[in-house]
């Protein structure tokens, strides 16, 4: 049996490396990317990554998970804060779900402390900056299969 994993992200990640480097780094998106696929691999996984600024396609990558039986790792960026039909597509996934934010989002802002996305989450990874992408992965490899 193939393991899948999505690994899904929201609006404006895709501007990683230029976009507030102080905040997020200077770690682009497609370094994250190529990270993630080698590791992925390593650990048997078959990885989909994606970006997209478009909720409804990040809806619809969702729903492509669930019918793949596809474990979740989901950086929903803004996409996080107040976005029920994001989070009603999360709760679709049978597999584990590793919600992920580059930056600790309980340290900014009040606007971005609040994502409702977690409730939907089996881990959350916050603020280990780009790294996160690479445990999030970890995670799911250990979680894989200790859900019921």
């Amino acid at each position: 049996m193939t393991r899948k994993l999505y690994i899904l992200n929201g609006s404006n990640l895709n501007m990683l490396g230029a976009r507030e480097p102080h905040l997020y780094g200077s770690t682009t998106l497609k370094d994250i990317e190529q990270n993630c696929l080698t590791l992925a691999d390593a650990l048997k996984f078959d990885c989909v990554f994606r970006q997209t600024n478009s909720e409804s396609a990040l809806i619809d990558w969702i729903q492509e998970a669930f019918l793949q039986d596809a474990a979740l790792i989901i950086n929903p960026a803004g996409f996080s804060f107040g976005r029920i039909p994001v989070l009603d597509a999360v709760k679709l996934i049978r597999r584990p779900v590793v919600e992920l934010h580059i930056t600790n989002i309980h340290q900014r802002s009040e606007e971005y402390r609040h994502s409702t996305i977690s409730v939907a989450a089996t881990a959350v990874i916050c603020g280990a900056g780009a790294h996160g992408y690479l445990l999030a992965i970890r995670a799911i490899d250990d979680l894989w299969g200790k859900q019921s």
